[in-house]
């Protein structure tokens, strides 16, 4: 299975600030911005979701709108931030996004979307360095 992603000029502005706009999906941003890949499962473990099925119309929100990149690996997805295209397209978009979130903590409506440390620190175990072998 392979999944796709728009090219780096056919991210949009609103497509992106949409998917930035829900909690859960920011907090999984946050876990990703640690850098490397990520798979799925220790995304959903610091953010606390139990339900795989749960992330996965969230998965497609964040892919969709050129966020995230979501590749195959074996029997799992390793999800990795599209940092430098987003910085591209939108300098300084991500870094405003991700700094005010984290000014405000965790939103009180939406605990699941704060994970545990995560929130705070913006890592994940189960997360490899694009060096890591294996990829």
């Amino acid at each position: 299975m392979s999944f796709r992603h728009p090219d780096r000029d056919q991210i949009r502005i609103e497509g992106v600030l949409t998917a930035l706009g829900n909690p859960l999906r920011l907090g999984a941003v946050r876990v990703l911005d640690a850098g490397g890949e990520h798979n799925c499962g220790s995304v959903l473990a610091v953010l606390g979701v139990t339900s795989k099925s749960t992330m996965t119309h969230h998965w497609r929100v964040l892919r969709d709108s050129g966020v995230i990149r979501q590749e195959p690996s074996g029997r799992e997805n390793l999800l990795s931030l599209r940092r430098a295209d987003l910085d591209a397209r939108y300098p300084g978009l991500l870094d405003a996004i991700l700094t005010g979130a984290r000014n405000d903590g965790p939103d009180p409506k939406h605990p699941e979307a704060a994970g545990t440390g995560a929130w705070a620190t913006g890592t994940a175990s189960g997360s490899r360095t694009a060096d890591a072998p294996g990829r």
